[in-house]
């Protein structure tokens, strides 16, 4: 089955509000997706990442750079 992946950018968005952005993009994904997220660096990165682990997500880092990240989200089921 091929992967889809969506998008979400989340440039300038402050916290928490990326969080809750990201988590309910990510309640909207089927079994076959995957989320690509923008994020700014420093708090934002790290509050999405915390709660992702929290919510058991898996990502990866696609690309970076001193301002801002891209993030690939995967969901992995218990």
């Amino acid at each position: 089955m091929k992967e889809v992946s969506k998008l979400l950018n989340l440039k300038s968005i402050p916290c928490p509000l990326n969080v809750v952005k990201c988590k309910l993009a990510l309640e909207k994904l089927s079994q076959n997706e995957s989320l690509i997220v923008y994020l700014d660096k420093g708090e934002p990165e790290i509050m999405v990442k915390r709660a992702l682990k929290e919510m058991n997500y898996f990502f990866k880092t696609i690309e970076e750079n001193p301002k801002t990240i891209k993030l690939k989200i995967l969901y992995e089921s218990l």
